[in-house]
């Protein structure tokens, strides 16, 4: 799909692409598709102009958009991979990530080139950091410069010489996911894997040509242009969104569920076909959603390793009277089982193809408990530490040696629910004899700024449970006290 992207952007190159909103809400148009066509030829030109070819690796921190796209439409055409940086992983996480995958070059925008330094201070507010990015490798500006960042991609082109597409798979992209800052963790894509997930996508939405979508993924981005489709990147602010979602009235929309009880609580009307995935979307949203117009309201199960996995449908989840969390029947192509933990295992073309350091391997484990009913996926909680909030995935090991300033004892980051299937990170930090709990709080300001978009909602004292015959922390038990402590006017 991603190859014949550019050639359908050109069928129709007047035609809108991407597009944005106002503060009122009224659509404007970001990018037509012949623009983007001719960003995604120039920086593969630029490209391959610095030597990058098939097999490179190429760091990318560019917000979404036509310029994102295009820059990762021009990596595709030369065979190159793709390592997503993410800036709200803080510094020393990206750092560790970083120095698996070894960059050959990074691919930055102004605003990422910012966060990293002048406006670092100001970054942290937002929970955004990024390491020094010439540490990580040579740095290109994509889209325009501000003072102080690196020369720009395309500064050198003056014609556009194309060269051949390659057209054999390899790997397409690094997405990071788990480990620790000593073992991170990172998923490979194939370029067969991403089109598989592509397809499966195209044929799930069922996209008709000339009418909008409303969504920012790529994997919402790339079927719906390659359909004929214009895709509008949703609003940030709830009450913007909600009047984004009125004029635009979309065929199909995409929003995480946080995104999605932001835009109710806002009073946003929907329109078409209603998606959303990323994290749990239970039964009550679902519900919200089509009572505020959405003809059909989906939540769809999908992990880094392999999207879309299953989906479905309100009235079918509403209908399920079973233990557990109905996440649908697989989709095409995809294979579920459990093995003798009760773990989900998922298999599929659009599966990932390994992780980085490691052998290929065809079957995803979830971390989820499940079973099958009837060839549908019920969950029943998960196997691992994973903590999540916001729609985000956060893996208590990569941030925890932090907290083990002069003065802890021991410190662990759990999940508390916060209702509609989110939860509250907690760190809860047990103080060695004698330490002055204050004197723990400033000791931990530093290491809780650069944690990120990971940096708790509370820190708590208290002593952390063990067990077992190691007298290991109990982790259930721990989340167990973080939540009996809130509720009762627990310290922040």
């Amino acid at each position: 799909m991603l190859d014949s992207l550019t050639h359908a952007l050109r069928t129709r190159p007047d035609l809108p692409a991407v597009l944005g909103t106002t503060r009122s809400g009224a659509v404007r148009t970001r990018a037509t598709r012949g623009e983007l066509a001719d960003l995604a030829d120039r920086y593969a030109t630029a490209l391959h102009a610095r030597g990058v070819a098939r097999g490179a690796t190429l760091g990318v921190a560019v917000r979404p958009g036509p310029r994102a796209l295009a820059v990762l439409l021009a990596v595709h055409r030369l065979g190159a991979r793709a390592a997503v940086l993410d800036p709200g992983a803080g510094p020393d996480v990206l750092r560790a990530r970083l120095a698996l995958a070894r960059p050959d070059a990074v691919l930055a925008d102004a605003a990422a080139q910012a966060v990293a330094g002048w406006a670092r201070p100001l970054a942290r507010r937002a929970r955004l950091a990024l390491p020094d990015l010439a540490e990580l490798g040579p740095v290109a500006t994509v889209g325009p410069r501000l003072p102080g960042c690196a020369p720009a991609l395309d500064a050198d082109i003056r014609s556009v010489v194309l060269p051949r597409p390659v057209d054999e798979d390899g790997d397409a992209v690094i997405v990071f996911t788990s480990g620790t800052t000593a073992r991170p963790r990172a998923v490979v894509h194939t370029r067969s894997s991403l089109a598989a997930g592509m397809a499966t996508v195209t044929g799930l939405v069922r996209v008709t040509p000339g009418r909008p979508v409303l969504g920012g993924t790529f994997f919402v981005l790339v079927p719906s242009l390659a359909s004929g489709a214009p895709v509008a990147l949703p609003a940030r602010a709830p009450r913007v969104l909600a009047r984004q979602l009125r004029r635009l009235a979309p065929q199909a929309t995409y929003l995480m569920p946080p995104q999605l009880r932001a835009a109710l609580a806002a009073g946003a009307r929907f329109t078409g076909r209603v998606w959303t995935g990323s994290a749990p979307a239970s039964v009550d949203l679902l519900t919200r959603v089509k009572r505020a117009g959405a003809e059909e309201a989906w939540g769809v199960y999908a992990l880094t390793e392999l999207f879309p996995a299953a989906a479905v449908e309100q009235a079918d989840k509403a209908a399920f009277t079973g233990g557990g969390d109905l996440v649908g029947t697989p989709l095409p192509g995809v294979t579920a089982k459990t093995d003798a933990c009760g773990e989900l295992l998922l298999s599929g073309p659009a599966a990932r193809d390994r992780c980085l350091g490691e052998e290929p391997d065809p079957w995803v484990a979830t971390g989820d408990r499940a079973h099958l009913d009837d060839g549908r996926i019920v969950l029943r909680g998960r196997l691992k530490d994973m903590v999540l909030r916001h729609a985000e995935n956060i893996y208590p090991g990569l941030y925890e040696p932090a907290l083990h300033v002069p003065g802890v004892e021991l410190a662990l980051l759990v999940g508390v629910p916060a209702g509609d299937g989110d939860e509250r990170l907690v760190a809860v930090v047990q103080p060695g004899r004698g330490a002055d709990p204050e004197a723990l709080r400033s000791a931990l300001a530093d290491p809780l700024r650069r944690m990120g978009s990971a940096r708790p909602d509370a820190v708590l004292m208290a002593d952390i449970p063990l067990s077992g015959r190691s007298r290991k922390p109990d982790r259930a038990a721990t989340a167990h006290l973080a939540a009996a402590r809130l509720a009762t006017g627990g310290r922040r």
